[in-house]
């Protein structure tokens, strides 16, 4: 049972995860017995190395997964990863331009040749750092979204919405990124504000006269085909089915009615761009309108913009202003500040584009999502405030394009005739491939992932994964991606499946710095988890990201922070050393025998570990870690280091056998199901502690904490805390005037009733061992001289002879400010006792401490006032 002296996270760490890999404990079984339990890890993208929010995200997962191991449960922790198409593609193509090549340069199956390199190479980084931070991931199940089977997956589910109707392929308005040049889902689009213009134009009228319309793109009015007015707006009346003329262009368009126009805003007329605007588009659609797109797709314009053709098109914007004013048709500029959609991935501004593209239509899917979650088998959101997040995203859902203009990605499995034009969609391409060209687009990344949960387990195929582990029981990711990837999850498995994906959705926020700033690279404030784990070890970064916060808020990142968690350890640490080293080598597990006579100590720290183990137990089933984390803390700091292991000191030292005996039994019982409690949260130093008891077993497969509830003594409680409160009164008191313990002082222990009187007398040898009396006086009426200092605690007065240590008026003033107090709190408790709404409404055991606590405060503001009248009359 040797420990080194001091905790160094590095020693405990090395070598541990290797070993529990190459053991096969984290291997799941489809032909075991147990019961199931699986997590499908978030895939990460392999653009790069993961930062905090994966670190926090995994940790969440590796604790529940576990604790579930340690219950009983086969457990599938399924690791995989995502090819993140337009992100892995910019960073390839970014690499080659280093080398001065383009992707052109290459060609398509040499590009990908490459992206499949940075796979690898980026692959090898993530398993690194997933081994670092110690997760039981089941390495054989690893998956990749483009690997052949969930390839096949892909091409299944493709085939058969298009096949339901449910894809489509149209000419629609959609988000277009000239930067990278490939269309964008609306959720891909980062909406910013913006200072622009509103540019009132005089489109003008046969008759002399002229139509003023105001907008904020005028290099798309190159595009207009109509100009549109409400029907019943009384001052355009007369000019339905007349005519304007399109400045500059020199083009007639006409004048349309629609109710979709706001008589209300700005003149009330509305030029109508069908190829440039989605809400035009709509209206083109109902008026059989041209649609003329004046771009292309790198964001310049094109032949049809005439005199501008080849210009970008903010410069187009800047030359079409100037003309307009040059030949009268410019009426006045107002500065406007609107919202712009830029790509979340390139940072261009979005072009609402006119293009052919793929879509998912959503009607459907989204009502079967929303009927889903108001029936029985509804999906549990924690926090459940993200259940209306979801409803509200799937009531206002459009049409999904799902088409990427990119090389490296799922490819569209549809192939056109190179002479008919005619369109296949299959699994597999035509029998004559020679004579039919396949899609070049690929699917947006998310069309993939949205399969994950299921697809990852051999679907389509009825695997014995599938059959034993599939849905799975939660999925934890953070809330910024409900629309993007659990949405997705959602609808998608309804519809290929029929169940649910998962169970739960656990969700958490993001990771800030202490300035609460969301980190970034433009901030400069990101933290690197390697980096956390190499000075702290990863056992601190875990606990510290699993228990700062609760579930669905932000987490604020603090070296302090995870500082403070590796003094907990290193405090863990010290309290194991200590204890081994009286418990001796002779003393194992299966030594333990907690049948016969205990003490005080013995029954109380029983107690208080039977109540950790099933609140622990309840608050980790329900993801409440953070609060599962403090009482931890707060028991093993306090409860057994602060108090048990220093009250086990005076049986092993001056105890009986069977007193000795009992004491190693305890701490050890009370030890091991400390680590086991703990192992979740900081797996490789309770493995180390364990396997210093257990060379031969590991805490990794052990049986999880079980609260032995006969063992549990109510009654020790309040002995014990009463024990407690006098041996800090003392050791308070000692501080406050600066009487070391080695000092000896007579005590003086008033107690009225004769039980706890009692109780105190049985173990003076407590009092004795941690405050050192000189005379220790335990009786129903102490009588001394004058000069004391008195404190009150509930059940006691512990009066202590201060001859010369203090001043007797200041012994008075702090009585009558503690009378003071008591005072207040009688005041608060009485109040709220009064309260008949409080007292009707409220659970009856809240109403039933606060009653204990009047009872308690009262006891104590007539003891305080006894003893504050009794050196009044002595002074």
């Amino acid at each position: 049972m040797e420990m080194s002296k001091k905790y160094d996270p590095k020693m405990v760490e090395e070598g541990k995860y290797e070993k529990w890999v190459e053991a096969g404990y984290f291997k799941s079984d489809a032909a075991s017995d147990k019961p199931p339990y699986s997590i499908v890890i978030p895939p990460p993208n392999v653009t790069g190395k993961l930062h905090l929010g994966h670190a926090w995200d995994t940790t969440l997962q590796d604790i529940i997964t576990r604790m579930k191991r340690m219950q009983g449960y086969e457990v599938l922790y399924l690791p995989g990863m995502d090819h993140a198409g337009i992100a892995t593609q910019a960073k390839v193509e970014a690499r080659l331009r280093e080398q001065g090549i383009t992707r052109q340069d290459l060609g398509r199956e040499k590009f990908i040749e490459r992206a499949w390199d940075w796979k690898e190479e980026y692959a090898d980084f993530i398993r690194s750092q997933w081994k670092k931070l110690g997760l039981g991931l089941d390495y054989d199940k690893e998956r990749f979204t483009m690997d052949e089977g969930l390839s096949k997956a892909v091409r299944k589910v493709f085939v058969d919405m298009y096949n339901k109707g449910l894809i489509y392929r149209g000419e629609y308005i959609i988000n277009w990124d000239p930067a990278t040049q490939t269309a964008l889902s609306d959720i891909e689009v980062i909406h910013k504000e913006v200072e622009g213009n509103f540019y009132h134009v005089r489109y003008p009228l046969p008759d002399g006269n002229h139509l003023e319309i105001a907008t904020t793109r005028p290099e798309t009015m190159l595009g207009d085909t109509a100009i549109v007015v409400h029907p019943d707006d009384d001052r355009y009346r007369e000019y339905i089915g007349k005519t304007v003329t399109l400045p500059i262009m020199g083009r007639e368009l006409p004048i349309i009615s629609d109710p979709y126009v706001d008589m209300e805003f700005g003149t009330g007329v509305m030029k109508v761009t069908p190829a440039h605007d989605p809400n035009d588009f709509v209206i083109g659609e109902r008026h059989e309108l041209k649609r003329i797109n004046v771009m292309n797709e790198d964001g310049t314009m094109n032949d049809l913009a005439g005199r501008y053709a080849g210009m970008d098109r903010f410069e187009c914007r800047k030359a079409l202003v100037k003309d307009l004013e040059d030949e009268g048709y410019l009426i006045k500029v107002e500065p406007h500040v609107h919202s712009v959609g830029h790509s979340e991935r390139s940072g261009a501004v979005v072009e609402p584009y006119l293009s052919t593209q793929w879509f998912v239509k959503m009607d459907n899917l989204a009502k079967k999502s929303l009927d889903n979650q108001d029936s029985d088998n509804a999906i549990n959101f924690v926090p459940d405030r993200f259940d209306a997040t979801f409803r509200r995203w799937m009531e206002d859902i459009r049409d999904w394009c799902i088409s990427r203009q990119l090389w490296w990605g799922h490819q569209i499995p549809a192939w056109y005739h190179k002479e008919s034009g005619e369109m296949h969609v299959g699994m597999e391409p035509p029998a004559d491939p020679d004579n039919w060209v396949q899609d070049e687009d690929v699917l947006d990344t998310w069309f993939s992932s949205a399969l994950w949960p299921f697809s990852t387990m051999g679907w389509p195929e009825e695997t014995d994964d599938l059959k034993k582990f599939f849905p799975t029981n939660v999925l934890v990711t953070g809330y910024d991606i409900i629309f993007f990837w659990v949405a997705r999850m959602i609808f998608s498995s309804l519809e290929h499946t029929g169940e649910n994906p998962f169970d739960d959705v656990l969700l958490h926020g993001l990771v800030r710095d202490e300035q609460n700033r969301k980190m970034s690279k433009s901030l400069g404030n990101g933290v690197d988890p390697m980096d956390v784990i190499e000075k702290y070890g990863a056992d601190a970064l875990r606990y510290f990201l699993s228990t700062g916060t609760t579930p669905g808020h932000d987490l604020r990142y603090s070296d302090e922070k995870v500082e403070s968690v590796w003094n907990f350890i290193n405090k863990i640490w010290n309290a194991s050393r200590f204890s081994l080293m009286n418990i001796g080598e002779d003393f194992g597990m299966d030594d333990i025998n907690l049948e016969g006579e205990k003490s005080l100590a013995d029954e109380w720290i029983l107690t208080r570990l039977n109540e950790t183990i099933g609140n622990v137990t309840q608050l980790s089933e329900h993801y409440e870690f953070g609060e599962a984390g403090r009482l931890l803390y707060n028991f093993i700091w306090d409860d057994f280091c602060d108090w048990y292991i220093e009250m086990a000191k005076v049986p092993m030292a001056e105890g009986t056998e069977a007193e000795k005996a009992m004491t190693r039994s305890v701490l050890l019982h009370t030890l091991d199901n400390i680590l086991k409690m703990l192992h979740p949260f900081m797996p490789f130093v309770t493995e180390e502690i364990y396997q210093t008891i257990e060379p031969d077993r590991t805490i990794v497969t052990s049986e999880w904490a079980k609260a032995h509830t006969h063992l549990s003594n109510p009654t020790s409680e309040d002995a014990m805390a009463l024990l407690v409160d006098i041996i800090k009164s003392v050791r308070q008191t000692r501080n406050e005037v600066n009487t070391p313990l080695s000092k000896p002082i007579d005590i003086f222990i008033e107690v009225k009733d004769a039980a706890r009187r009692e109780l105190i007398e049985n173990n003076r040898h407590y009092i004795e061992r941690f405050c050192n009396p000189g005379s220790l006086d335990i009786s129903s009426e102490v009588v001394t001289e004058a000069d004391v200092k008195t404190d009150v605690v509930n059940g006691a007065t512990v009066i202590l002879p201060l001859s010369g240590l203090i001043d007797m008026q200041e012994e008075i003033a702090r009585l009558e400010g503690e009378l003071k107090r008591l005072e207040g709190e009688l005041k608060r408790v009485d109040g709220k006792l009064g309260n008949e709404k409080f007292t009707a409404n409220a659970p009856a055991d809240v109403v039933e401490k606060e009653r204990e606590k009047q009872i308690g405060y009262q006891s104590q503001f007539n003891e305080v006032r006894e003893r504050l009248d009794n050196l009044k009359r002595k002074g």
